[in-house]
Parts: structure tokens; sequence; C-alpha cells
């Protein structure tokens, strides 16, 4: 059970932030109301929100879920594999220290994003990325270990369909994994029930689990059914603006 989150305010310059894909300029207005609704969805699933003022010396600093890594157990700073995200780690440290007084961090040349570390249970999975190299997860591997979890390695960096593990595989306990068909077969992946999302809805593949309900993206009916069928309570909220800058659910708050 979460209690507590962590999300920071859309800086105006927000569309100045980097991306991927070709999806057309976000429309700032519809940033805002979609981050708002996203703030009050975490309020309904009983968290405490502290919510952080926009930022813009860092136009993608609203996707807090890169800076850090919270568990049960501590905290873990990261080092954003981009060179425009280097200052965001220390634009968020007040807010974190606040709750986790020892942390760990990730230090050069390693770099690691929290997009690209899935939580499952007391196992972590960490993608290697273009964002995520070995070094940075071999220390992020060997922290995770002092705070006594296990973890491994996914390799992503050969798909051109996802920019951050999490963007093709969630957690949403009872041992359920909902997880994009391309990465579906994974080894890794065999101990878990998997929800299978098709090639037309893989954005729908970053949902996020918040105490009693799924948060999922809108406009993914299949991946929402599913859900559904299998005793998941899914709360469906619009990202079409932060889906233009390669952002998902996860990105936008730190859970603990």
């Amino acid at each position: 059970m979460f209690t507590r989150a962590i999300a920071r305010k859309p800086a105006s310059n927000f569309d100045a932030g980097l991306t991927t894909v070709s999806l057309g300029r976000p429309q700032f207005d519809r940033v805002l109301q979609q981050h708002n609704a996203y703030c009050q969805a975490l309020l309904e699933c009983g968290l405490q929100l502290l919510l952080i003022d926009a930022d813009e010396r860092f136009p993608d600093s609203t996707f807090v879920e890169d800076t850090a890594v919270l568990t049960p157990h501590g905290a873990i700073f990261t080092r954003p594999g981009a060179d425009t995200r280097a200052g965001e780690v220390a634009a968020i440290q007040s807010a974190v220290l606040e709750h986790f007084p020892t942390p760990l961090s990730i230090d050069a040349p390693g770099t690691v994003d929290g997009g690209d570390i899935c939580e499952a249970e007391t196992h972590f999975f960490i993608g290697l990325s273009h964002r995520t190299n070995e070094q940075g997860a071999r220390q992020l591997a060997a922290h995770l270990a002092a705070l006594g979890y296990t973890s491994s390695v996914i390799d992503v960096r050969s798909m051109t369909t996802i920019l951050h593990l999490k963007s093709g595989i969630s957690y949403i306990g009872d041992n359920t994994l909902v997880v994009m068909a391309e990465m579906a077969e994974d080894s890794q992946f065999r101990k878990f029930n998997r929800i299978r999302v098709s090639s037309e809805e893989s954005y729908s593949a970053n949902c996020v689990r918040v105490n009693d309900r799924v948060l999922v993206a809108a406009g993914f009916p299949k991946l929402t059914a599913g859900l559904r069928a299998r005793g998941f309570n899914p709360l469906v909220l619009d990202m079409s603006e932060f889906q233009k800058m390669d952002g998902g659910l996860s990105c936008l708050s730190l859970r603990f």
C-alpha cells in the first residue's frame, strides 16, 4: 500500500523536452488539465501528495520518476542518461530527503533513468537502455542488494518501440505483469501471470497499481477490459499530451 506521492507541475516549456515520437506538439492547456486529473487520481487512491512547483530549467522535470528509486527499505537517487536532465536529481532531493534521510546514489560514469526500473515485490527488473547504461545497472543492482532486494537485467537497447523498460512492462500486484506482446515471452517473466498488450495498444502497457486501483491510459479498451476481467479496478486517465513527449503514467510521480 502506498501512502504518499511526489509530483512536479509541468513547466510552460514542456514542449521543449526530449521525445523520440512524432505525435505533434503538446498543447499546454491540455497538459495542465491532464496533470491535474492525474494528481486528483492519486488523491482518490488515498495518497498524500506533495506537488512541487514547475522548474523551467528542465522541460522534462515533470517526469519525476526518472530521478529516484524509492523502496520500503530506502531510496536511491539516479543519474539520468540524457545530459539535459542532469540537474533534475538535485532539484528533487529535498522532497525525497524529507522521507529518506540516508539515500544511496548512482555515480558517473553510470546512468540510470527511473523509467527503466520495474519493481515486482522484492525483485527489480533493470532495463538496460539508451538512458540506463551497464555501469549504472551494476551500481543499482548492488544498491538494491544492500537494501535486501534481488534484481535482474533486461536489455531493451535493440527495441525501437520503447524508450524505457517500463514503457513496455508494468507490475500491478497479485503476481501479474502487464506486458507488451513484443516482450511477453521473455524467460524472466515465466513465473508471472501475464496480461499481454497487443501492438496497437502497446502504449497502455505503462500502467500503475496504486492501492486498490490500476491507473491506465485512456483510449485502450482491450487492456481496460482485460484488467476488469481479471478482477482489477482500472482508473482511466487521458495521457495524450504526455504520450507526445515519451511520457507514461508511471513517469509522473514517485510513489511510496
